[in-house]
């Protein structure tokens, strides 16, 4: 479902229409998660911590509904929930995207997540998305690179799907953490949204 934001009543209006003229409207935060209590319980167990990121991401999201929103030309809507989009690598050495439907319960979430992106790494082709969508959340990992700071190709100003990006997990001091980086369109998001985006990714990775 979708819902058409009144712009006479929402706060954020004025902000929507001043960054809508910017040419370059996004910005991109990035901030460590820590994932020890992932590293050294739930992976024992036999969670997959790329999948556990996938889902505490899609908790992250849907716990902000100014990530959930979208513009269409001058029309606001926010969807009651996206699909998360990751880029998967498959056997021919390239890759594809895999597009995924997120829900709170992680152990449904999870069943669903390893048999959509294990089809996509058997060789499917590239199903990018063209424009056609925009219930989505564009998603990538770089499991080769403890990386402090990054930024993603965009086709222009007019691109409001946030793109969300993780790196190597690595350990210090005996804590486990990792980068993750998110890239909003400020017409629809604050540096507030952001930070209860990473809030909200922390606390579903410690809960799992």
């Amino acid at each position: 479902m979708e819902h058409v934001v009144d712009l006479d009543h929402w706060p954020r209006a004025a902000q929507f229409h001043f960054f809508r003229t910017y040419n370059r409207p996004h910005f991109a935060v990035t901030s460590r998660i820590d994932v020890t209590d992932l590293m050294l319980r739930r992976k024992s167990a036999g969670v997959s911590p790329y999948r556990a990121a996938l889902y505490a991401i899609g908790a992250g999201l849907h716990g902000v509904p100014e990530l959930l929103m979208r513009f269409r030309g001058d029309q606001v809507i926010r969807h009651d929930a996206v699909e998360l989009s990751m880029t998967v690598p498959t056997k021919t050495g390239t890759f594809g995207y895999a597009y995924v439907p997120f829900t709170s319960d992680f152990a449904a979430f999870d069943r669903t997540a390893k048999a959509l992106i294990e089809a996509v790494a058997e060789g499917g082709a590239l199903d990018a998305n063209s424009g056609e969508r925009d219930d989505l959340a564009y998603l990538s990992c770089l499991p080769w690179l403890d990386y402090s700071s990054m930024s993603n190709a965009m086709p222009g100003p007019h691109d409001c799907i946030p793109r969300i990006s993780w790196g190597k997990i690595v350990e210090a001091n005996g804590r486990h953490s990792m980068a993750m980086t998110l890239e909003v369109h400020h017409a629809l998001a604050d540096g507030a949204h952001v930070g209860a985006y990473f809030a909200g990714v922390q606390d579903a990775i410690t809960h799992l």
